[in-house]
C-alpha cells in the first residue's frame, strides 16, 4: 500500500530539510522569543508582511496557555473587539454575554499555529532562550540551546549555545520575560513585576505599553505585564491577540523605513 522507502531516506529527509532552513534563517529579520498566542500573532503579522521571521519556543509544542485556557478548563475567553481577529483567523466562537465571546481552546490555538506556519514564520520548537546578542547598545540577536541541555545534571550541562541574529528581537516569553530580564541582570534595564488580578485595566495597559523597551527589543503579552507591573489578566486573550498584532504593525513600520541601526 505504501512506497517503499528506507531508514535512511527518512533520516536524511529530516536532517537534510531541517538544516537547509535553519541554516538559512540564522540571520532574520525578527526574531520572536515565546510561541504563545501574542508571540505567534505578531511573527503572522511580520511575516505577512514579507519580513523573515523565526519564533523561539522552549517546549516541544506551540501555543502556550491558548490550548488550555484557564483551570485546564478549555474554553477560552475573548472581549470586543477580539471577534474580529477571530473572524479574521476563522476561529469558531460564539457571544456568551455582550462583547464576551468565547472559542473552543485546541480550534482557536491550531487555528492560529496554521495561520502563523501558512505566513511563512518559521519555527525552533524545544529551544530556550539563553541570552541576547548586544552591540553597540542594541539588541541584535539571541542566544540559544537545546532545552533539554537545562534538564541535565550540572556537571554535564557544558554544551555550548549558539548565536542568531536579527535586526529585532520580540520577547513574548509571558510573565517571566526572560528576555527583558537577560538585560536587567547587567544593569540596563529595571523590570517591575506583574500585579493581582484586574482583567478590565490589565489588557488595555498591556496592549497601551506594548512597544520597544530597549532598542533592538519589543515586549509584548504578559511580559509587558512583567517590565510594567501591569495587573494580570487570567484567562481572557483579547489583549494577547491585539498586543502581538499592535508590535507587528510598529515593527514593520520600522524595518521598512530602514530606520534600524547596522
Amino acid at each position: 500500500m505504501f512506497k517503499k522507502i528506507t531508514e535512511s531516506q527518512i533520516s536524511r529527509a529530516i536532517v537534510g530539510e531541517f538544516t537547509k532552513w535553519f541554516v538559512d534563517y540564522i540571520v532574520s529579520d525578527v526574531i520572536v522569543v515565546g510561541g504563545g498566542p501574542s508571540g505567534l500573532m505578531a511573527a503572522r503579522d511580520l511575516a505577512n508582511a514579507g519580513f523573515k521571521i523565526l519564533i523561539i519556543e522552549s517546549n516541544n509544542y506551540i501555543g502556550g496557555g491558548f490550548w488550555i485556557g484557564g483551570y485546564f478548563m478549555n474554553t477560552l475567553t475573548f472581549r470586543a473587539p477580539a471577534d474580529k481577529i477571530l473572524n479574521e483567523l476563522k476561529i469558531p466562537h460564539k457571544e456568551i454575554e455582550d462583547g464576551l465571546f468565547v472559542a473552543d481552546g485546541p480550534s482557536a490555538c491550531s487555528k492560529l499555529i496554521s495561520a502563523t506556519c501558512d505566513s511563512g514564520a518559521k519555527i525552533l520548537n524545544l529551544t530556550k532562550f539563553d541570552d541576547v546578542v548586544l552591540r553597540s547598545n542594541r539588541v541584535e540577536g539571541a542566544v540559544i540551546n537545546w532545552s533539554p541541555v537545562s534538564a541535565l545534571p550540572r556537571q554535564i550541562t557544558c554544551v555550548d549555545p549558539i548565536a542568531l541574529e536579527s535586526k529585532v528581537v520580540i520577547d513574548a516569553t509571558g510573565h517571566d520575560a526572560w528576555v527583558a530580564k537577560s538585560l536587567e541582570k547587567r544593569g540596563l534595564l529595571k523590570l517591575q513585576t506583574y500585579g493581582p488580578m484586574d482583567v478590565n485595566s490589565s489588557e488595555d495597559l498591556v496592549v497601551e505599553k506594548t512597544g520597544e523597551i530597549y532598542p533592538g527589543l519589543y515586549a509584548i503579552g504578559m511580559a509587558v505585564a512583567t517590565v510594567y507591573g501591569i495587573p494580570r489578566m487570567g484567562p481572557t486573550f483579547a489583549g494577547m491577540l491585539f498586543s502581538g498584532r499592535k508590535a507587528a504593525g510598529e515593527i514593520k513600520k520600522t524595518l521598512s523605513l530602514g530606520t534600524v541601526a547596522k
